[in-house]
């Protein structure tokens, strides 16, 4: 081990690089970083150290560890060379001149002379360039997104179009790791000294152009949503159903930007933090509130008990010609009344006793709300005379 640190120059560089090491991934790295180095360890096992081999050359023979969760992708000269994505251990080996070693068998003449010609060459430099990075396979969380506008689309319950406000996150994840690096990463990412792919990176552009494919895409993915059946085309189950929103979202995404098949993306979850509908909407959304309240037999219930307090309103006024029954006549009197006892019959309520129902339209008919005539046609009817 001192006989390779005696050397100096070309030459002590590439018994430098003889070396094999230990490659694993750079610490601190935050859960939403995409892409990160693998760097090498220095040591063999406590024993020594490499301070003397060129810099982005991986050694034949090194080790490398892919975690579980990670994708080990490998470049030589800006080109991708290999890919693994099982975890485990591996040993890095290359036919190219400046990674071989005499430690894995490649021949002492071929390995180091052959590399201090070619380095001679190049200003004592290598002439090649080596690289490892991890892509991170995991979920990616927190990615954010807002309208400042409201959003529009078409809501197959409410029969009209609906606009609103909204905001939220989404888990993101990287299904290809090659369509990623090779498709979407810039460059500056895949250097030596270039930084961490960071999708929390404000600097990061590539991820702010995510943003605002995701905000434009939100009206799409309602629409996708409220109107498939199978989520009961309802929009108040959204903010509940982060996998179900999250589909029609990728679908929208997918469809417009292509993230799956041309970068190697796809959205996983969704977390919709809050939606704020326009005043239209929401005149919309309580007039559907309301006809939800009136139908069945609540609505009947419901119904029986406004006409009752509209007669007795009526009566207890001395007057209201032109409010109540608004001309209905007769014929609607009964209708009222007949619409009133069925229901009532059904729910196993008590009847309203007939001298008292006439005790009532007496009452109307004396303050003018209905005509002699149809009084009479009604004590006819609830008598039986």
């Amino acid at each position: 081990m001192g006989f390779i640190k005696a050397f100096t120059g070309a030459l002590g560089g590439a018994f430098a690089d003889q070396w094999k090491d230990y490659y694993v991934p750079e610490t601190g790295v935050s859960a939403t970083t995409a892409v990160f180095k693998a760097v090498p360890q220095g040591t063999n096992a406590g024993r020594g150290s490499n301070t003397k081999g060129s810099e982005n050359i991986i050694t034949n023979g090194s080790k490398i560890v892919v975690p579980e969760g990670t994708a080990l992708i490998t470049m030589q000269d800006g080109a991708i060379t290999g890919c693994i994505a099982e975890p485990g251990g591996y040993t890095f080996t290359s036919e190219d001149s400046n990674s071989k070693s005499m430690f894995a068998g490649d021949g002492f003449f071929s390995s180091t002379f052959g590399q201090s010609w070619e380095r001679f060459k190049y200003g004592g430099q290598p002439a090649s360039q080596q690289l490892a990075f991890y892509v991170n396979l995991k979920e990616i969380p927190n990615n954010r997104f807002g309208t400042q506008s409201e959003i529009y689309w078409d809501d197959a319950f409410l029969n009209t179009q609906v606009g609103a406000m909204t905001r939220g996150t989404y888990t993101l994840k990287i299904v290809d790791p090659l369509l990623f690096i090779k498709n979407y990463v810039p460059a500056m990412y895949l250097q030596a000294d270039g930084e961490n792919f960071d999708f929390a990176d404000m600097e990061n552009d590539a991820g702010a152009q995510l943003f605002n494919e995701v905000v434009g895409s939100l009206s799409a993915a309602f629409s996708n949503y409220t109107n498939d059946p199978n989520k009961g085309n309802r929009i108040t189950k959204i903010q509940g159903d982060q996998i179900g929103f999250a589909q029609s979202l990728s679908q929208a995404v997918e469809e417009a930007y292509q993230w799956k098949t041309d970068r190697g993306l796809e959205i996983v979850k969704v977390a919709i933090q809050a939606i704020e509908y326009d005043e239209d909407t929401k005149q919309t959304l309580s007039d559907v509130k309301k006809a939800d309240a009136l139908s069945g037999a609540r609505g009947n219930s419901f119904m029986q008990q406004s006409i009752a307090r509209g007669m007795q309103a009526a009566g207890e006024n001395g007057g209201g010609a032109g409010m109540a029954f608004m001309g209905m006549g007769m014929n609607a009197a009964g209708s009222v009344m007949g619409a009133t006892q069925q229901p009532v019959q059904q729910a196993q309520a008590p009847q309203e006793d007939p001298y008292e129902k006439l005790a009532k339209l007496k009452k109307l008919l004396d303050d003018g709300v209905i005509s002699q005539e149809e009084f009479d046609k009604a004590k006819e009817k609830l008598l039986g005379v």
